[in-house]
């Protein structure tokens, strides 16, 4: 670590002797993910000496969040991800983990962050929105079908004909009044945590299903998280590249995970950014962390002096 980022983090920790909110929970789909995340870093805040507490919104109102010295947004989904407690924590003057309101809000629209992706030339799948079941598709099959507001990979189907198209945008608005269709790509899944300006060494996803869907995520047992990812060097800094590339031209900041599809040819499709990624030791974001030489305590400190360093 250099002198001036040693430095920087001593400033940093002089302004968080005060108590220091988790946030968790909340009222999203991934609440009980939320509760996973949030109670594995309060356990890491506490051994490494923090004043932490729980803080659930669904169980006191945000306003007594005043006076906290920070907060650590381990909330996923809607309420915590979107860059609406973002806007809350802002008003009550209180440092916050990770990114900013806008940053979080277009991560969390994924049809808007494909527009904005396309317009500065970065590769990602076609998409459309459906506003009904029976609207045509104007993409060729096979193609996802997903909730345009949600993570975890929650509503999501794969369809292989028109036919199937009306179901799959049922399962979908039932969780956003917004669908998107996207076109499917074919290969290998990656992801990318990035921790500050820093890429930790990519993950490659291997799962039996159809997709990284939800089962694949949290209950299936044959999962397997390839980490280091198996590319080459050169691989490895130009998925690195285009991650950083990827978050930063959102707005977003501090900490997060970039997902990303490798076709047959070698060519590299956006899918989407996390702000606020899953938190346990058996996560993605940690197991990237731990294949760079930090341990888990050590990376929940590390983004938690990110809200206050300069």
């Amino acid at each position: 670590m250099s002198e001036q980022r040693q430095q920087a983090d001593k400033r940093a920790t002089a302004q968080l002797r005060g108590p220091i909110a988790v946030l968790l929970g909340g009222a999203s789909a991934e609440r009980e993910i939320s509760l996973r995340s949030g109670a594995a870093v309060l356990a890491a805040l506490q051994r490494r000496g923090y004043a932490a507490v729980a803080f659930d919104p669904q169980e006191q109102p945000l306003e007594r969040l005043r006076g906290y010295a920070c907060a650590f947004i381990a909330m996923h989904g809607r309420g915590g991800e979107d860059g609406t407690l973002q806007g809350a924590l802002e008003q009550f003057g209180v440092p916050y983990t990770g990114s900013g309101v806008l940053g979080s809000a277009l991560a969390m629209d994924k049809y808007r962050c494909k527009r904005l992706w396309q317009g500065c030339g970065l590769p990602t799948p076609a998409g459309q929105l459906l506003t009904d079941p029976d609207e045509p598709c104007a993409l060729p099959f096979p193609v996802i079908v997903k909730p345009a507001h949600e993570g975890s990979s929650l509503g999501m189907t794969r369809v292989e004909q028109p036919a199937a198209l009306p179901a799959a945008w049922r399962t979908a608005a039932a969780y956003d009044r917004q669908v998107l269709v996207e076109q499917w790509i074919s290969g290998e899944e990656y992801t990318v945590a990035l921790l500050g300006e820093r890429a930790l060494p990519s993950i490659r996803l291997e799962t039996s299903h159809d997709f990284f869907d939800f089962d694949a995520k949290y209950r299936a047992t044959d999962t397997k998280h390839h980490c280091p990812s198996g590319l080459d060097a050169a691989a490895e800094a130009e998925l690195a590249t285009l991650a950083r590339e990827a978050f930063y031209a959102l707005g977003a900041r501090g900490w997060g995970r970039v997902d990303v599809m490798r076709d047959s040819a070698g060519g590299w499709w956006l899918l989407e950014v996390n702000t606020i990624p899953g938190m346990t030791d058996h996560s993605l974001v940690p197991i990237a962390a731990a294949q760079a030489g930090i341990g888990f305590d050590e990376l929940v400190e590390h983004i938690l002096l990110g809200a206050v360093s300069p």
